[in-house]
């Protein structure tokens, strides 16, 4: 069983909705330039949650939670820092992830009236990507100041897409040199241009290709 002093840092606890959250923030912050922010909080226990809240209360040190009904514990709520050269809760910094998480409808604590907690991130169970955003690859998110924020994009190059069932193929030389002379011949005799007898030679010439230049051929003939 994990101890109550025990933090989870891991955005596989949260639901898939707050885990994709999660994501979609950190891509946008990687996009706007902000890399060195990091998790340092995502699901926490009733006991921790309890624990937590008896901290400046009951137990020594500061208090750092004004409820014992945190949506931490419903795995929708996530805590973020600030590493190097910035201060760990640097204002500035937590204001502009804030001012992106308005923007996706993430719930920044930033905005509460009161208790203004600006490390604190949360959504609804039914949060989606808004309309415009999407993932663009992979989010590295950290959970240290160690390491910095990534966006892996894998770059896939397109090649086009050919029929080659339907390219001229010949069961023998002697047909295939019958119909390139006939293409030579009409290329001589300029009903088409030469860039038919190339095509044919670099054997891309499709069976459609042939049939439209016997029509071609036809019509100028007549």
């Amino acid at each position: 069983m994990t101890s109550v002093t025990t933090t989870c840092r891991d955005i596989n606890e949260l639901l898939p909705s707050a885990r994709l959250a999660v994501q979609l923030l950190f891509q946008e912050c990687y996009k706007a330039g902000i890399r060195n922010i990091f998790i340092t909080e995502t699901y926490r226990s009733q006991g921790r949650q309890k624990y937590l809240y008896a901290q400046g209360r009951n137990l020594p040190g500061q208090i750092v939670t004004w409820t014992l009904n945190s949506n931490h514990k419903s795995r929708l709520a996530w805590d973020v820092a600030v590493g190097p050269p910035q201060s760990l809760y640097d204002v500035v910094t937590l204001s502009r992830v804030g001012a992106i998480a308005r923007k996706l409808g993430i719930t920044w604590g930033g905005d509460w009236v009161g208790s203004i907690d600006r490390p604190h991130f949360e959504v609804k169970p039914n949060w989606a990507i808004p309309k415009d955003y999407k993932l663009e690859g992979q989010v590295i998110v950290p959970t240290s100041s160690a390491t910095k924020v990534q966006l892996i994009v894998e770059c896939k190059t397109q090649k086009p897409i050919e029929k080659d069932d339907d390219k001229m193929q010949f069961t023998n030389e002697t047909t295939k040199a019958a119909v390139r002379d006939h293409i030579k011949q009409t290329v001589e005799k300029k009903l088409i241009d030469k860039s038919w007898l190339d095509k044919f030679d670099q054997g891309t010439m499709t069976n459609g290709d042939y049939e439209g230049i016997k029509l071609i051929v036809a019509q100028r003939i007549n």
